[in-house]
């Protein structure tokens, strides 16, 4: 987040449902920053309180939200003058949380008076998908235009950042284990930092107008392997590892035997999603329409990752072979 940023939401009330993820937290900061005053709802309210001292006081609502109880969505947009929904899953009945329950987010908005909705997808959205995440993903977006049709669809791409549970997962278990299995070694990935995305949709509530009914794709400036992304990431350890590329047939065996149990690094789901990649399709607007130049991981993976080298800060990196 950039500081002094222009104040060009000052006094906006604006509803982040699901706003107590790790998007919503970022997301959170990047509004407060611009002024506007933030009403957090979530099925657990209580896990916006780290989000409260980053504002002035008063500056910060919290409400409990669930979005297939649309009761307590009219409580929480009374008022509001937009509504960000960052409700996703992976697990559980998908359809009811992001597909139908999208539309639910977006007529109570409309209903409300909201004259700004802002809807979080993700980049693979596919309604042919065989994939539950991606279709139900793609059955949200159309959901939400039919009941606003002024919404603006933002589909980002894998989200890193230092808190995140992404390049964290690839980064503790290089360095607990010195034989790394590489699952879909050659599908290519397009993280963005999470910043950048939360800029892109402050810049979105800035000007909704000018945005209305489109759909962006929020990537970083690079395409990137998940085989080169673990070597990334053991560089910045300072850690020498062997990866082992598995073929598809071995990965996706692994993910269905393995996938259910507690901790497990990928579900079926998950693989299949892995296997065919996460890259913007070029065809719709992105960071760029947007103003804002995507920073890449890179600039960040030796900063965030001395927590992970073999004596923290007071190790010395040293490049692997």
């Amino acid at each position: 987040m950039v500081k002094n940023r222009e104040r060009d939401l000052e006094g906006k009330l604006i509803v982040l449902v699901g706003g107590t993820g790790f998007f919503g937290t970022h997301l959170a900061q990047e509004l407060l920053a611009r002024g506007a005053r933030l009403r957090i709802g979530s099925r657990h309210p209580e896990r916006a309180f780290t989000v409260k001292p980053l504002g002035n006081l008063g500056q910060t609502q919290t409400v409990a939200v669930d979005v297939t109880k649309p009761h307590t969505l009219a409580v929480a947009f009374t008022g509001a003058d937009a509504v960000v929904n960052l409700v996703g899953a992976f697990a559980g009945n998908l359809d009811a949380v992001q597909g139908k329950g999208a539309g639910l987010v977006a007529a109570a908005a409309k209903v409300a008076g909201a004259s700004a909705f802002v809807h979080v997808s993700a980049i693979g959205a596919d309604i042919e998908s065989k994939v539950a995440y991606a279709r139900t993903k793609a059955a949200g977006e159309a959901a939400v235009l039919a009941a606003f049709p002024e919404a603006v669809i933002v589909r980002p791409s894998i989200l890193f950042a230092q808190d995140d549970a992404f390049i964290n997962m690839f980064a503790g278990l290089i360095a607990a284990f010195p034989v790394i299995p590489v699952f879909a070694p050659t599908a290519k990935l397009q993280p963005v930092f999470v910043d950048d995305a939360a800029e892109a949709v402050a810049a979105i509530l800035a000007a909704p107008a000018v945005h209305a009914g489109k759909t962006f794709e929020l990537a970083g400036p690079e395409q990137i392997s998940v085989a080169d992304l673990n070597r990334r990431i053991a560089q910045a350890e300072g850690r020498g590892r062997l990866f082992v590329e598995l073929p598809d047939g071995i990965s996706g065996a692994i993910a269905a035997l393995t996938g259910w149990l507690p901790g497990a690094p990928l579900s079926t789901d998950q693989w299949q999603l892995l296997k065919q990649g996460n890259v913007a399709s070029g065809a719709l607007p992105g960071l760029a329409e947007l103003g804002i130049k995507p920073r890449p991981l890179d600039l960040f993976l030796d900063r965030w990752l001395v927590r992970f080298r073999k004596y923290g800060r007071f190790g010395a990196k040293t490049r692997p072979a």
